[in-house]
């Protein structure tokens, strides 16, 4: 139970740092299967290697279902478009825990790109001192969905099977 746990807090930050910016912001990654390997410092979550089953559609609905989530954990989230890419910061708090991130996106939304987050959390069970975390998250487009997959699709570690559109159960594991 506690890794099923864990890997859909990853997921939901997947989520989260996926569809942190309006739907304007960044472009609609190329529809078909992406692998998005997670790799993380700073925090015992193992490196992950996830597929998503993707479309435009399921892109822009992650951007609109999750920013309203987002607008109500984060007091400042911001995106803005540079030379090689776009850079997002933002400050969120969820069950006492106060983060304060930094992302840098480059690459190709049709063959891969690469989101670089350094975090710093404090408060709650990660305490006063707080702790300093980054995350890589390398995405590549492999091809097609596979015959089984529809659009929102995402295969974890351990083959468990989830869809971005079920947002709603991810929002009901959040502490109120």
């Amino acid at each position: 139970m506690t890794r099923k746990l864990a890997l859909l807090g990853s997921a939901l930050c997947l989520v989260l740092s996926a569809g942190a910016a309006r739907a304007d912001d960044l472009p609609v990654r190329k529809a078909g299967l992406w692998e998005l390997k997670m790799i993380r410092t700073g925090t015992p979550v193992p490196e992950m290697t996830m597929q998503h089953c993707t479309d435009e559609t399921v892109d822009k609905e992650m951007n609109n279902n999750v920013s309203p989530m987002a607008k109500q954990i984060c007091a400042k989230q911001e995106i803005k478009k540079t030379a090689t890419g776009y850079v997002s910061d933002s400050e969120c708090s969820v069950a006492g825990i106060s983060t304060t991130s930094h992302a840098e996106i480059t690459g190709d939304f049709n063959s891969a790109y690469t989101v670089k987050t350094s975090s710093h959390a404090q408060g709650g069970a990660v305490g006063a001192a707080g702790r300093d975390t980054t995350m890589t998250l390398e995405a590549k487009w492999l091809g097609a969905c596979k015959p089984e997959q529809k659009p929102g699709d995402i295969v974890m570690p351990g083959g468990f099977k989830m869809n971005v559109r079920d947002i709603d159960k991810l929002k009901n594991l959040l502490p109120k």
